[in-house]
């Protein structure tokens, strides 16, 4: 997966905007205002994506190395995910929708209706 190949799967998921509120060289993408995915623009060597914390642990240990704490993130909940081909374009697309999932289910009834009338 490139770089390009990520932005647009995210930006394709409903109510996706992205930004780069850290600096030129960070994408941030968010749902409702809520980020579930960044990268570095200039190196894309990793995406780091939220995660239900046991769900990192098997992930961590599966993939040892090519799935760790997410860097400069909340070590529990955040994964970086290496882009270098040792995790399959495949599982990033599943863990970019689990990250996507897990930030929608926190988000109020309100922004969750309104993310309903997005994805019509």
């Amino acid at each position: 997966m490139n770089i390009e190949e990520f932005r647009d799967y995210c930006l394709n998921r409903p109510g996706t905007t992205e930004g780069t509120p850290f600096g030129p060289d960070v994408l941030v993408l968010k749902v409702m205002g809520k980020m579930y995915a960044l990268t570095d623009t200039d190196t894309f060597e990793y995406i780091n994506l939220k995660c239900d914390p046991e769900y990192a642990i098997e992930l961590r240990e599966e993939y040892d190395g090519s799935i760790r704490p997410g860097y400069h993130m909340n070590k529990k909940c955040w994964n970086s995910v290496d882009t270098d081909g040792s995790v399959s374009d495949k599982k990033i697309r599943h863990l970019i929708n689990h990250s996507y999932e897990l930030v929608v289910s926190k988000l109020p009834k309100k922004l969750k209706e309104e993310l309903r009338g997005l994805d019509q």
